[in-house]
């Protein structure tokens, strides 16, 4: 284990005092704004400064930390490129994988069952639900009265509802 003389304690506190914050800003841009990863390399360095505090002069201290930094940002980047990519866990016990997959049949049978309807109940239900249009937006569009989107919407979603039936979808 190295031990540390006073010296070397003051060249640290120094170098710190004179070049963390340009520093951590300098990292912050290199690591897009991530300020925990940037505060983890900004002491990554000052730890390798008083490692290396004997071949330190005040005069390159700043050019030598802000290259040590660079360094540790590219180092990072290569060994997150190499490391395979993780898998959050659920994912391994295949959860996900069966949510996303009852997640897209049922996307097919809503499908299925959307083009099971009349062309003006379908395209009310897309303006209406699936564009998130207002009934005036949708009157606008349609280039009917807002009493018909009302009234067209209500019976398409009877419909669509007896269609999801059929297929077993939902429940009556």
């Amino acid at each position: 284990m190295r031990t540390s003389s006073a010296h070397e304690d003051e060249l640290i506190r120094a170098l710190y005092r004179e070049h963390a914050d340009a520093l951590l800003t300098y990292v912050r841009g290199l690591v897009a704004g991530d300020a925990r990863r940037a505060e983890d390399i900004v002491q990554e360095t000052l730890l390798r400064a008083w490692r290396h505090s004997d071949q330190l002069a005040p005069e390159t201290a700043r050019p030598w930390l802000f290259r040590v930094a660079r360094n540790l940002v590219v180092d990072g980047y290569r060994a997150a490129v190499r490391r395979p990519r993780e898998v959050p866990a659920d994912v391994l016990d295949g959860s996900v994988v069966e949510d996303d997959l009852e997640r897209t049949v049922l996307g097919w049978q809503v499908v299925e069952a959307l083009q099971s309807l009349t062309d003006p109940h379908r395209r009310v239900l897309v303006e209406v639900y699936f564009r998130d249009r207002s009934v005036s937006e949708a009157a606008r569009i349609l280039r009917v009265p807002e009493g018909t989107v009302r009234s067209r919407t209500y019976y398409a979603l009877r419909a669509l509802r007896l269609a999801l039936e059929e297929r077993g979808v939902t429940s009556p």
